[in-house]
C-alpha cells in the first residue's frame, strides 16, 4: 500500500489581528500618525472625486477611500530610504510615503499647515489634474505618480506592471549595502498575472527584500475574487514560493502596522522576500464618484457593511476612547485638512466667466506648454559631454584580425572592470563558459556577484532591471537568448522600460541595455529568428544599435552603456564566428551617437542596411560589377539617432535608394524608414525608395524553407539588376 505523508509549506502563513489590549499598549504617537494621514488621504481623494464630478479631471480618477489603512499602515514603518511602488489606484500609498518623507513627526491638520505638506498636495492635486506643477509635469495624472526623492517609484496602470520593477529596487539596494526594503502594491487582479507569479520566484531565489502587498478589495473592476480564483486568501500564493505571508483586515490599520512591523524585519534582516496581503474596500466604483452598487455588481447593504467598518472612524474612536485627542480635536483635524484643500484649489482653480455660480475651470497657466509634448521622450546626450568619441578614421590603437564574439565578450569584461556598476543578467549567462554564445565569457568567475544568471522568465528579470534602471546607482546589461523573447516580455519593454522617462516627466534617466540577437539562417525556426529592429524603431524611448563589425561593436557598447537612455544591441550570429578590423588593447572607446558609416562609396544608388546585410550588400555589389553603389552601414536605427546628414548626402548625388535587410515584411525596419526618406527627400528621388526584404513569414526550420523566407546577396544582386535595367 503506498504511504502518505502530509507535507507543510516551508514558510509561515499567519492571520494578525488585533485586540483591545493592543490598542492600549499602542504608542500614542503611532495612533496619531495613523489618524492624521489617514484623515488628510481622505479629504484629498474626497476633493479629487469633487473635481472629477465638476469635468475638471481629465481621465479617471482612481479613488482609495475606503482603503487607507493598509496604506498608511504598511508604510508608518518605512524609512526615507525604503522604496514602494503601486498600481493605477495609489494615490494613497504615494501620499503616505510623501507625507512620511517630508513631515516624519506628524501633521498637525488642525494647526499651521507645513509648507512642505501643501507642496505635496498641490503637486499631487495638480498632477491628477494633468498640470504643469505636478509631479510629472502633468503626464502622469492619476494612474502615474512618481517622487524618487522620497521613494515613490511610480504607481502604473499595467495591472502587475510594477512588481517586476520592484525586485529590482530592492536587489539595488541590498547590492549597495543598505537595509533598504521594496514594497509593491497591487490588487486581487494582479496576483494572476504571469509577470507577479514571475517575480515572486525570482525574489524568493535570490532573497530579494521586497514585499509583496495584496491590497485585496475583492473586486477587480467588477469580478469578485470569488470569480477570478479557487483560493481567494490570496496569500495562500506565499506557501507556493517559500515566501512567508501575512493576512490582516486592512480596515484595521493598526493590524497592518503590526504585521508590517514584522515583514520589514524579516527583511531588514536579510531573510527574502514577505506577502501581506491585507482586505480593503474601495467605497467607490473603479474610476469616479459613484458606488459599485450604481453599476449594478455589488449590492448596498454590502457597502454598507464595509463602510460600518471604516479605518478612520475606528483610529478616531480608540484616540479618543484612550484620551489621546477629543471629539473636538478630530472634528477640528478633519476641517482643517478640508481648509487646506480649498485653498490649494483656488491656486489651481478660478471662476469660469459668465458661468454657473460656483461653476469653476482650471487657471490657463497652469497648463503644460503644447511643446512640452514630446521633451523627454529620450535624453539630451549630455551624459556623453565628457566621452571620448572615435570612429575608425580617428582612432590610433592598435587594431588586429579579432574574432567578432571574443570582442563581445572583452569590452564587457572591461566595462565591469572600470565600472563597477554595470550588472548582467539572463538566463545561463553565467553558465557554459559565457552563455550560449560565448558572449559572457570569463565574467561569472571575476565578478561573481554582479553576473546574475536567471530564471527562465523574461518579465521578471527584464522588469528588474528596468527597476535596476530606475533607481540609478547600477546599469543593468539584459541579455535575451533570441529576441523573439521580447514579446513575452512585451509589457517591461514597451510599456515600462520605454515609456518611463517621458510618463514621469521627462527628466529621469534609464540606464537599461537589452542584448539580444538575430538567428535567422540558423534552423531555429519561428520563435528564434526574428529581426526585432522594426519594433523597437516603432516604440518611443528607445535607442537601437546594430554593429556589423568587431570594432564597432566595442564602440556601439560602450556608448550603450554611457547613455541616460535604454539600449537595444542587435547582435546576429552570423556575425559572432566572423573575422574583422578590432581593437587589440584600446577598448575605451565611444562610437558617436547618431553617425552611420559609409562601407563603400559610389554614384548610381545609396543601399542602406546593417548588422550582417551589410557585408552581404558589398558582396552583391562587388558580384554584380555593374553598379556603382554606395553602401551605408546605418549603425543607429532608433528615429532619434539615425544619421539623415550622411544618408541625405548620398542620396543628393545618386537620387536612388536601396534599403535592404534580412528580416521579414511584416516587422520590417526599412518600412518606416523608406516612408521617411520619401517624404524628407522626394525633391531627389529619380523613382521610389526600393526594398529588399524577406517574406511575410517567418524563418522555418526546413533549410530550403528557410532560405526562402530570408533575404541574402542574391535577393539584393536580383534587385539591383532590376533597377539598373529600368
Amino acid at each position: 500500500m503506498a504511504v502518505r505523508k502530509k507535507l507543510h509549506p516551508a514558510s509561515p502563513w499567519v492571520e494578525v489581528s488585533t485586540s483591545r489590549k493592543d490598542w492600549d499598549s499602542a504608542d500614542p504617537e503611532v495612533l496619531k500618525r495613523l489618524f492624521e494621514q489617514i484623515t488628510l488621504i481622505r479629504v484629498f481623494e474626497e476633493y479629487v472625486l469633487g473635481l472629477a464630478s465638476q469635468g475638471l479631471v481629465h481621465g479617471p480618477a482612481h479613488s482609495s477611500i475606503g482603503q487607507e489603512g493598509g496604506a498608511v499602515g504598511s508604510i508608518l514603518p518605512l524609512t526615507g530610504g525604503d522604496f514602494i511602488n503601486g498600481s493605477h489606484r495609489g494615490h494613497h500609498q504615494f501620499l503616505a510615503k510623501a507625507l512620511g518623507h517630508v513631515a516624519p513627526s506628524g501633521i498637525d491638520l488642525a494647526g499651521t499647515m507645513p509648507e512642505a505638506v501643501r507642496t505635496v498636495l498641490s503637486r499631487t492635486l495638480a498632477e491628477i489634474a494633468g498640470l504643469a506643477r505636478g509631479f510629472c509635469r502633468g503626464r502622469g495624472g492619476s494612474m502615474h505618480l512618481q517622487w524618487k526623492e522620497a521613494g515613490a517609484m511610480g504607481t502604473n496602470a499595467i495591472v502587475g506592471g510594477g512588481v517586476p520593477q520592484a525586485a529590482g529596487f530592492a536587489w539595488a539596494a541590498r547590492q549597495a549595502g543598505t537595509d533598504a526594503v521594496s514594497v509593491t502594491y497591487f490588487g486581487d487582479g494582479a496576483v494572476n498575472i504571469g509577470s507577479v507569479l514571475e517575480t515572486f520566484n525570482l525574489a524568493a531565489a535570490w532573497k530579494l527584500p521586497v514585499c509583496f502587498f495584496i491590497e485585496n478589495n475583492r473586486y477587480a473592476v467588477s469580478t469578485h475574487v470569488d470569480e477570478a480564483t479557487a483560493e481567494p486568501r490570496l496569500s495562500a500564493r506565499g506557501a507556493g514560493f517559500n515566501i512567508p505571508s501575512w493576512r490582516v483586515d486592512g480596515m484595521d490599520p493598526l493590524a497592518v502596522h503590526i504585521a508590517m512591523l514584522e515583514a520589514v524585519a524579516h527583511m531588514r534582516a536579510g531573510n527574502g522576500p514577505t506577502i501581506v496581503e491585507a482586505e480593503v474596500y474601495r467605497y467607490f466604483h473603479q474610476n469616479g464618484p459613484f458606488p459599485g452598487s450604481a453599476f449594478g455588481y455589488r449590492t448596498k447593504a454590502e457597502e454598507a457593511e464595509w463602510k460600518a467598518r471604516d479605518p478612520r472612524d475606528l483610529v478616531a474612536a480608540q484616540l479618543v476612547r484612550r484620551n489621546i485627542l477629543t471629539t473636538e480635536e478630530i472634528d477640528a483635524a478633519t476641517t482643517g485638512a478640508k481648509a487646506v484643500m480649498d485653498a490649494i484649489g483656488d491656486e489651481l482653480l478660478e471662476p469660469v466667466p459668465g458661468g454657473k455660480v460656483g461653476q469653476r475651470r482650471i487657471r490657463a497657466d497652469e497648463w503644460p506648454a503644447p511643446g512640452f509634448v514630446d521633451v523627454g521622450v529620450r535624453g539630451d546626450l549630455s551624459e556623453f559631454a565628457d566621452a571620448r568619441i572615435e570612429d575608425r578614421d580617428t582612432f590610433t590603437g592598435k587594431v588586429g584580425e579579432r574574432r567578432f564574439i571574443d570582442v563581445v565578450a572583452d569590452v564587457m569584461a572591461r566595462r565591469m572592470e572600470t565600472d563597477t556598476s554595470v550588472v548582467v543578467l539572463g538566463e545561463d549567462v553565467h553558465r557554459l563558459n559565457g552563455g550560449t554564445n560565448g558572449a559572457t565569457k570569463g565574467l561569472a568567475a571575476a565578478y561573481p556577484d554582479r553576473v546574475l544568471g536567471t530564471p527562465i522568465s523574461e518579465n521578471a528579470f527584464a522588469g528588474l532591471g528596468g527597476g535596476i534602471a530606475v533607481d540609478g546607482r547600477f546599469k543593468p546589461v539584459v541579455e535575451f537568448m533570441y529576441a523573439d523573447f521580447m514579446w513575452v516580455a512585451a509589457d517591461q519593454l514597451f510599456n515600462q522600460i520605454a515609456k518611463a522617462r517621458h510618463m514621469f516627466g521627462g527628466d529621469g534617466s534609464v540606464p537599461f541595455v537589452l542584448r539580444s540577437k538575430v538567428a535567422m539562417g540558423t534552423g531555429y525556426g519561428s520563435q528564434h529568428s526574428m529581426d526585432p529592429a522594426g519594433i523597437f524603431a516603432s516604440a518611443p524611448g528607445w535607442r537601437i544599435v546594430a554593429p556589423s563589425t568587431p570594432f564597432d561593436y566595442v564602440g556601439l557598447l560602450n556608448s550603450a552603456l554611457r547613455c541616460a537612455d535604454p539600449v537595444v544591441v542587435i547582435e546576429h550570429v552570423d556575425l559572432y564566428t566572423s573575422v574583422g578590423e578590432g581593437p587589440v588593447d584600446d577598448l575605451d572607446y565611444c562610437l558617436p551617437v547618431g553617425r552611420a558609416a559609409v562601407r563603400r562609396v559610389g554614384g548610381d544608388i545609396t543601399i542602406l542596411s546593417y548588422l550582417a546585410m551589410t557585408s552581404l550588400v558589398l558582396a552583391a555589389v562587388e558580384q554584380l560589377g555593374s553598379v556603382d553603389a554606395e553602401v551605408i552601414d546605418l549603425r543607429w536605427l532608433d528615429r532619434a539617432s539615425i544619421d539623415w546628414d550622411t544618408i541625405g548626402e548620398s542620396i543628393r548625388k545618386t537620387n536612388n535608394v536601396l534599403i535592404a535587410e534580412q528580416g521579414a515584411a511584416g516587422t520590417s525596419y526599412g518600412s518606416w524608414l523608406a516612408d521617411e526618406i520619401q517624404r524628407r527627400f522626394f525633391d531627389w528621388l529619380d523613382q521610389p525608395v526600393q526594398r529588399v526584404h524577406g517574406g511575410e513569414a517567418s524563418p522555418s526550420i526546413s533549410k530550403v524553407l528557410e532560405r526562402a523566407a530570408i533575404a541574402k546577396t542574391e535577393e539584393v544582386v536580383e534587385k539591383l539588376s532590376e533597377i539598373t535595367s529600368y
